[in-house]
């Protein structure tokens, strides 16, 4: 995809959704924080059944470690792997009361220094908590940039750089949003629904899937 075309593939992306946004649920950066660290192999929809009875009772990191290890594991129960990340919720708080205040930091080595945060949860927390220009590449974003030909790579990290380096101004600080998103809901994993896609003719991605045909039902 070359200049123009990314140009393009932005602009259509953005005036399909003018305002993009985390579908995670959130309060402040620390609870953004916590939602994002909960999300490693869960869905949104998931994160957020579980984090609106937590983040109601603990918004702040001093909250968090009063409700004690007990508690904080059974409204948890629902996430993927809870016992570790009810340990690296707790180790995190504790990390950013002693070391940041009980603030949030808006530094990514100082983030990724806090147990349970890695790169990915970083470029997210500076981008939507901070209004950072990053790139935050989960699978979504790693298989829309290789398919559409916008930033291939091997691992998502080749793929962050590459976004970064082609994603022009004044996108770049939605970009990942519009790219999780459009991989979320149109350029699914198993079948792109490439039919109603609004940058289908600008994806490099070969043979382009048809439409359903419509169903006996709906033609009558």
């Amino acid at each position: 995809m070359n200049k123009a075309g990314i140009v393009e593939f932005f602009a259509r992306l953005a005036a399909d959704n003018p305002h993009p946004e985390t579908e995670l649920e959130y309060s402040n950066p620390y609870t953004l924080l916590v939602a994002v660290a909960l999300s490693a192999q869960m869905t949104d929809v998931g994160v957020n059944k579980a984090t609106r009875t937590l983040f109601a009772e603990a918004d702040t990191p001093e909250k968090m470690l009063a409700l004690g290890e007990e508690t904080l594991r059974e409204r948890l129960r629902t996430i993927n792997f809870y016992n570790t990340k009810t340990k690296n919720v707790l180790a995190l708080s504790r990390a950013l009361i002693e070391q940041h205040g009980g603030e949030v930091p808006a530094d990514r080595a100082a983030l990724e220094a806090l147990p349970g945060v890695g790169r990915k949860t970083a470029n997210v927390v500076l981008n939507t908590a901070f209004g950072r220009e990053t790139f935050a590449v989960d699978t979504h974003i790693f298989r829309v940039g290789n398919r559409t030909g916008l930033a291939r790579g091997k691992t998502p990290l080749d793929v962050e750089l590459k976004l970064d380096k082609r994603v022009p101004r004044p996108f770049r600080l939605h970009a990942h949003h519009w790219l999780i998103l459009h991989g979320r809901y149109t350029c699914k994993a198993r079948t792109p629904e490439c039919w109603r896609c609004v940058v289908a003719d600008l994806c490099a991605y070969k043979p382009k899937t048809p439409a359903p045909p419509a169903s006996k039902h709906a033609a009558r």
